[in-house]
């Protein structure tokens, strides 16, 4: 018997994590990345993981984006002590990534704390520290991909490209349970095929079962041409109002993507002689390690680098690692492209570039990547018509674009032509790692057009898996209790407060104080956190 038990990306797109148990007690993971998407959903990066760490064998890791990779210093800070197995890119990149997450987790907790203490309360713990990053890294062994590796007594492994990010991986896993050997394949995200600087994505053609992701499972991709004449068209806005082009993207892949499209642009003649800052060090980092791997692009880069010129640089490029050149940037007028993170306007520099130039008629927002429910990011793509920067309400008044051909993962389309290689063998099909529409809408696809056997777990979920049958166990998710008793003493603090507020306003003469409309800005802030919808 083996059984896999959903611990995270099931009817959510992050926190992509799942346990998998055998007969012998042998326990392993499959990646075990951070929750994103506002408190409603964050709250689960510090909730009990539903195992034991110290009792997990190995960890096997697909990809370095962080809502692949990012609880990992939380497992070893609270007990795992097994091989984080993964392909050499993803090591490297999980490098910078991870201790940059570190230092994020540390910030919050003091602007939380902070926040707290004016309210009279306690302070936050960060998740974890950069002390904590940096002890995680001693347990990352790289291995190569296309060859079958022994991971623990009876399980065997296989990295396969994915085509999403440098060095992602497709996951094939064989486990002998009881005397029968059972084949799983976890997809991790796929990527589209003739993705600009990585490979396609393997082909794989047999399994018993596979889990397959659905980020983009219920929509197809704008064809990369108009993706790009779009991208132009959000250039030429901008320069034309004299304002800025401003890019949140994710510091992997997605900026070297847009850095190697602004490239071609520039070697073509076609844009504009404006600057163009990479205002994101970690961004800067993960750039230099893509140039160190060559040997994992595609023809069409390599091709750019044997005719001389480097795929991620322009003569109008300008790196900003520090905080006082970032700051410059909102300081100079005229026009510029900045690309900055996060790619979900979450945190990072992009917040500060939102707050200098969202409600600037004339400038761009170009949204080049997914963005999750209850983030900054997707409230400015459902059209909202202000945000909350830093606290403060910010007009959108800048003309967004939202371009979905840049996009690294496969839409429906893709994803459907992939798991066709799997038709003769016909597995078991799990759909993972997407909003429950889009994994509910691909798995009705399989069903169609594939004529397999898709089902859609949720979250908390396992799976046995037995001869000739699927046994589901399903567990009821809630809050943790201390999580409910929080929320719902803040519902009454909050109540209270509202009500004398509400009384000043209609007594007679009554005046608010600009302290307290500040008050009920946060307020409003932290509902919209609680309740994204």
């Amino acid at each position: 018997m083996i059984k896999i038990t959903c611990m995270g990306a099931a009817g959510t797109v992050t926190g992509s994590n799942y346990l998998i148990e055998d007969s012998r007690g042998k326990r392993i993971v499959v990646d075990c990345g951070l929750f994103q998407g506002g408190k409603q959903t964050e709250w689960r990066n510090s909730a009990d993981w539903g195992f034991d760490p110290r009792e997990i064998d190995t960890l096997l890791l697909t990809h370095a984006h962080i809502d692949h990779s990012g609880r990992i210093p939380k497992l070893v800070k609270d007990g795992f002590r097994g091989r984080i197995i993964t392909s050499p890119p993803t090591a490297q990149l999980c490098e910078v990534m991870l201790l940059d997450s570190g230092h994020v987790q540390e910030m919050d907790a003091e602007w939380q704390t902070r926040k707290n203490k004016r309210r009279s309360k306690k302070g936050i713990e960060p998740l974890y520290t950069v002390a904590d990053a940096q002890k995680s890294l001693q347990y990352l062994s790289p291995v190569n991909r296309d060859q079958i590796i022994d991971i623990e007594p009876g399980m065997k492994a296989r990295f396969l490209n994915a085509g999403h990010i440098l060095g992602s991986s497709i996951i094939e896993l064989w486990i002998d349970d009881e005397g029968a050997e059972t084949k799983i394949v976890f997809s991790g995200d796929i990527g589209k095929n003739s993705q600009l600087i990585v490979k396609d994505p393997a082909e794989v053609a047999q399994a018993d079962y596979l889990f397959i992701e659905s980020t983009y499972g219920n929509r197809l991709h704008r064809s990369f041409k108009d993706s790009k004449a779009e991208f132009l068209e959000a250039i030429g806005y901008a320069v034309s109002n004299n304002e800025k082009v401003v890019i949140p993207a994710f510091a992997v892949e997605r900026t070297q993507e847009i850095l190697y499209i602004l490239g071609e642009f520039q070697r073509s003649g076609s844009l504009p002689d404006i600057p163009i800052y990479l205002d994101s060090p970690l961004a800067i980092k993960a750039t230099e390690i893509f140039r160190k791997n060559k040997k994992d692009f595609d023809e069409e880069a390599m091709e750019i680098v044997n005719k001389g010129f480097d795929p991620f640089d322009m003569p109008n490029l300008k790196f900003t690692p520090s905080t006082e050149e970032s700051m410059a940037i909102n300081k100079k007028p005229g026009s510029a492209i900045v690309i900055a993170g996060s790619g979900m306007c979450t945190a990072g520099r992009i917040k500060h570039h939102l707050k200098h130039n969202l409600w600037r008629e004339g400038a761009s927002v170009v949204i080049v990547g997914f963005q999750a429910m209850g983030t900054t990011g997707r409230r400015i793509v459902d059209g909202e018509k202000r945000v909350r920067v830093f606290g403060e309400d910010v007009a959108v008044a800048a003309k967004v674009f939202t371009i979905g051909g840049f996009s690294a993962h496969a839409d429906q389309k893709g994803l459907l032509e992939w798991a066709g290689h799997f038709a003769e063998s016909h597995p078991r099909v799990f759909v993972i790692h997407g909003e429950s529409t889009a994994s509910e809408a691909l798995a009705a696809k399989l069903r169609e057009d594939l004529k397999l056997e898709a089902y859609v777990p949720t979250l908390g979920e396992s799976l046995i898996l037995e001869p000739q049958k699927v046994t589901h166990a399903v567990a009821p998710e809630a809050a943790p209790e201390d999580l409910q008793q929080i929320m719902h003493g803040t519902v009454i603090s909050l109540e209270k407060e509202l009500e004398e507020l509400k009384r000043r306003l209609t007594a007679k003469g009554g005046r608010i104080q600009e302290s307290e409309i500040d008050r009920l800005r946060e307020i409003e802030e932290d509902l919209r956190m609680i309740f994204p919808e």
